[in-house]
């Protein structure tokens, strides 16, 4: 008990790593709901109320139809997974991997396999959601007809991936500011209800409206997941690369700022607070 464990190569490293991972994405998945089963279904409750709240506030307002040729529902749903992927995915990274963690005391921990295991965990949970739900949707209300599932799915991952980089950033900040961290993490979340663009169609948008919500990379996911789904809707005033360019820039600068703080941090930083 009181030998460090060393890993032999390069291959007992990374299965040792990967198990970490696992264990603790269960840990995070299982932290709210004692049963694994009821966290998922919750998870699922929150976006199908997301949804048919979208669709009354859309009823309300008088439009009952798609924008674009196609399904209402698929249209609404479209948006809301690839918000709530987003927003989710900066929560879970922004409180994941603090470097003073009570966790981080034991051998094998690090930051990289706490923000690992809380980003994976997201991923699992909307993933499973998505399917539940459009299976739902199929079988019991009509058939959903997806032009690219494959390319519609690929942008939930970078959705994903977008959230877990920007969460990345926030991190960093936390232990600096822990209060102006936690309240900008809040604000981007809150703007994307509106910027996100899950409530319009791009091709549609006048110019002068449009620039306002060209400079958030999930409303460009978004739009694009739209022209993959629907057969019938070609995006002109978005871009695939785009967000690419934002998640490589995004990713490099978390990644710089969330070295330097594991390695100036310590616990005397929240000693004053």
């Amino acid at each position: 008990m009181f030998v460090q464990r060393r890993s032999r190569n390069m291959f007992e490293a990374a299965f040792t790593t990967l198990a970490l991972i696992y264990h603790v994405t269960v840990n995070n998945l299982r932290k709210t709901q004692r049963n694994a089963m009821v966290g998922l279904v919750m998870t699922i409750v929150q976006s199908l109320l997301m949804i048919v709240g979208f669709y009354l506030i859309f009823a309300v307002v008088g439009v009952r139809s798609s924008p674009i040729r196609g399904d209402f529902i698929v249209y609404i749903m479209t948006g809301i997974f690839m918000f709530i992927t987003h927003t989710r995915s900066i929560g879970a990274v922004s409180g994941a991997g603090n470097p003073t963690n009570q966790m981080m005391k034991h051998g094998p921990m690090s930051t990289a396999v706490l923000i690992s295991a809380a980003a994976l965990a997201v991923l699992y949970q909307q993933t499973i959601s998505a399917i539940v739900i459009l299976s739902a949707y199929h079988y019991m209300m009509q058939p959903v007809h997806i032009e690219q599932p494959l390319a519609c799915y690929a942008m939930l991952l970078l959705a994903w991936l977008s959230g877990c980089c920007i969460g990345l950033i926030f991190l960093s900040l936390r232990p600096w500011w822990p209060q102006g961290a936690t309240v900008m993490t809040g604000f981007y979340q809150r703007i994307n209800m509106v910027f996100s663009g899950k409530m319009f169609v791009a091709n549609t948008m006048p110019t002068f409206l449009l620039h306002s919500f060209t400079w958030n990379p999930l409303f460009h996911i978004i739009d694009q997941t739209r022209g993959f789904a629907f057969i019938n809707y070609s995006p002109r005033n978005s871009s695939l690369s785009y967000p690419i360019y934002c998640v490589i820039a995004l990713l490099m600068i978390g990644l710089m700022a969330e070295f330097v703080t594991r390695k100036s941090v310590s616990v005397s930083t929240m000693a004053g607070r």
